[in-house]
């Protein structure tokens, strides 16, 4: 992808996009008030200039007799004020020339008290008209010792500037100008910085996820952040150590089935030879042998069938509702004889007023069977398994207790993972898959519940079910 269209890139151009249109607005915005602010000061300070020099008129004369007159020889630069002008009175010396305002001569007009122009304002006000209440109050009142003796009249169009007026404002244009420019290269920079710092995780992550591709499944990429850009990366690296942990495990399942099968075949195949080739003949122990280990094929295909349906969660269940006294009972009675045989007491123990649950029976039964059976393996003679069953959190829990020799802390974490084996040599001669205590978990897990194994070397092993109270009925009567 070209770089112009890389996210950085992207990123840049908004920030500056941002940074330019603000500063286009501001100096906009700031350029048109300055004129207006700039404007209307004019027209205040020579409003206040007039005011001053009407009240001062008027205090000496006493009225506005040969006003008109009197502002003119104000605004001319040729009369001085100390000359009398023909058609009013010399009064005092009305103050210094008045030249900030020589230049606004037709911005203001005169309103004596009777609302008559007596200094006009054109087009709107010529002299002698007669001022209407809405007009004047938009005029400025002209009062002498507390009463008003006048109104001056402003004009609704600007000013006009002067010269320095004029520089002025261009100066500050040109102030704004700086600043805008100043503004969107300072945006531009941040702008490079921080989609810099926005994506340089982003790439870390792009880069890892092609090494993933091409075979690397265990990448870490660093989290810098808490934000979400930290959030996706802790989740990435989540997602790396399972994707690698499951292939692990997909490569020693594969090495583990590989070598369950290898075993009866070639057990089966060695007496078959043998038999073909006359070496042996076919006896019936012979042929009891060959026939349990097709009868150990046939399990070890049925565990794994279970176990890949639980992975695609394909496992069916037909829940209903059990009495758990009563599946415990079913499971001690299917292992009491092979328990009375090895010398070892297969019990009972169960607190009262037990919720029944929703439970597939049958592969309820296969998960205690499976614990059982384990226990038996493990507990020698004279040993004790108890069944049990309680109340927990509003569910149901199960146990099953024995006093075997137990399981180092060591290999505890990883006794219900495919093929393990804590004591290879005694599981192979069994003929244990290793498949059971991973079949009672997902049998377990299929229900929302959960199994745990707890253990004290040389005082016995307990494996403990949890059914959650969404999956608890109502309490048996």
């Amino acid at each position: 992808m070209p770089k112009t269209r890389s996210l950085a890139w992207k990123l840049t151009l908004a920030f500056l996009s941002v940074a330019v249109t603000v500063a286009l607005l501001v100096a906009v915005f700031i350029r048109l008030s300055n004129t207006e602010q700039l404007n209307r000061l004019i027209v205040e300070q020579q409003r206040g200039e007039l005011e001053d020099r009407l009240v001062t008129y008027y205090q000496a004369n006493g009225s506005w007799d040969g006003v008109r007159n009197y502002l003119e020889a104000a605004r001319g630069e040729a009369a001085p004020l100390s000359t009398p002008q023909p058609g009013y009175d010399s009064g005092p010396e009305p103050g210094p020339h008045p030249g900030s305002w020589r230049d606004r001569r037709e911005l203001f007009g005169l309103v004596d008290a009777q609302r008559t122009v007596i200094v006009p304002l054109y087009p709107e006000f010529p002299t002698g008209k007669q001022v209407s209440d809405g007009s004047l109050a938009k005029g400025e009142p002209v009062e002498v010792d507390g009463n008003v003796v006048g109104t001056i009249l402003t004009a609704s169009f600007p000013p006009g500037l002067n010269p320095e007026e004029a520089a002025y404002l261009q100066r500050t244009n040109m102030a704004l100008l700086l600043a805008s420019g100043g503004a969107v290269l300072v945006a531009l920079i941040v702008g490079l910085l921080l989609a810099r710092t926005l994506t340089r995780p982003l790439r870390a992550l792009t880069q890892a996820a092609h090494r993933m591709a091409g075979g690397e499944l265990e990448q870490e990429v660093p989290v810098k952040s808490s934000d979400e850009l930290g959030e996706l990366a802790a989740a990435f690296n989540k997602m790396s150590r399972e994707v690698a942990r499951a292939n692990r495990s997909r490569r020693q399942m594969t090495a583990d089935v590989a070598h369950e099968l290898r075993t009866p075949l070639t057990v089966i195949a060695g007496y078959v030879e043998s038999m073909r080739d006359g070496a042996l003949a076919p006896t019936p122990e012979r042929l009891s042998v060959i026939y349990a280990e097709i009868e150990h094929l046939q399990l070890l295909v049925g565990d794994l069938r279970t176990l890949s349906q639980a992975d695609a969660g394909e496992l069916k269940l037909n829940k209903q509702t059990l009495a758990v006294p009563e599946v415990l009972q079913q499971a001690q009675a299917a292992f009491e004889h092979q328990a009375r045989q090895k010398g070892i007491r297969l019990e009972l123990q169960m607190s009262g007023g037990l919720p029944t649950i929703q439970a597939d029976e049958a592969r309820m039964v296969q998960v205690l069977g499976n614990l059982i059976s384990n226990a038996l393996r493990y507990t020698p003679g004279e040993g004790r398994i108890v069944l049990g069953a309680a109340l927990r959190g509003g569910g149901v829990a199960l146990t099953v207790q024995d006093t075997g020799p137990g399981i180092a802390p060591e290999d505890l974490p990883f006794v219900f993972n495919r093929f393990y084996r804590a004591d290879k040599s005694r599981a192979e001669e069994n003929g244990e898959s290793g498949l059971g205590l991973a079949i009672a978990k997902a049998i377990v897990e299929a229900h929302a519940g959960t199994i745990e194994a707890r253990s004290v070397v040389g005082q016995g092993t307990t494996m403990a079910i949890f059914i959650p109270a969404n999956e608890a009925v109502t309490t048996q009567a």
